[in-house]
């Protein structure tokens, strides 16, 4: 692997963090309202959150690139508070990754959150928990295999996004170009030994933190 692999790779990586501690931040205020709400606009919201799992990425990104544009709702947004355009930055591709990895953490979140059921709840406002102590000390515990699952797909997905962040970022070295790229580059210009190296490595990480969570979780419900 040469400087610029490595540089893709650490980009890469500097990104599934970034995006996955945003997207628990956000996710769970989410998630947890998905999970106990009543409301009608529950279903459209959760079809609206899906919708990145069945749109091509291409649309996505084509769609997010107008709303950050110049004379998008976002781009005037951010120029007017002085933070310039977002196309092409990495801020820009952290932006993009969250909305399109949002619906792997949120109903990993909102599953964790349903099968706690209202019993434990319930328990905890006899003992006069406040809501937050309740979240805290009741419904994060036993939601810990649904945030490991959410972490990890959220991670995993953004690791591997091509699409997306080929519209909103481009492809500048050491700024937006991220590992699926920069193996598109190699295959474009037939460096297909350079290609390989990259892709294995793309493929063992992939199964073994998938192989990791499902032994996770699976000795988790045998406890």
């Amino acid at each position: 692997m040469d400087a610029a692999d490595l540089g893709a790779i650490g980009l890469t990586l500097k990104l599934a963090t970034l995006t996955t501690l945003i997207l628990l931040v956000l996710g769970t205020p989410l998630a947890w309202w998905l999970a106990r709400t009543a409301s009608v606009w529950r279903t459209p919201l959760r079809a609206l959150l899906a919708l990145p799992l069945v749109l091509p990425p291409t649309v996505i990104g084509f769609y997010l690139l107008v709303l950050m544009g110049p004379h998008g709702a976002i781009g005037q947004l951010t120029r007017s508070l002085g933070l310039g355009g977002l196309p092409f930055t990495f801020p820009g591709l952290v932006l993009a990754s969250v909305l399109y990895s949002l619906p792997f953490v949120v109903q990993a979140l909102v599953s964790a959150f349903e099968s706690i059921g209202s019993r434990p709840l319930e328990v905890a406002a006899t003992l006069r928990c406040s809501p937050w102590s309740t979240f805290l000390y009741v419904v994060l515990p036993l939601s810990r295999s649904g945030y490991l699952t959410a972490s990890v797909m959220g991670f995993a997905h953004t690791m591997g996004e091509f699409g997306v962040v080929l519209m909103i970022g481009g492809n500048i070295p050491d700024k937006t170009r991220v590992v699926s790229v920069q193996i598109y580059d190699h295959v474009d210009a037939m460096e297909y030994g350079q290609a390989h190296w990259l892709s294995a490595g793309m493929l063992v990480f992939s199964f073994v933190i998938l192989l990791l969570l499902y032994l996770f979780n699976s000795s988790d419900k045998q406890k």
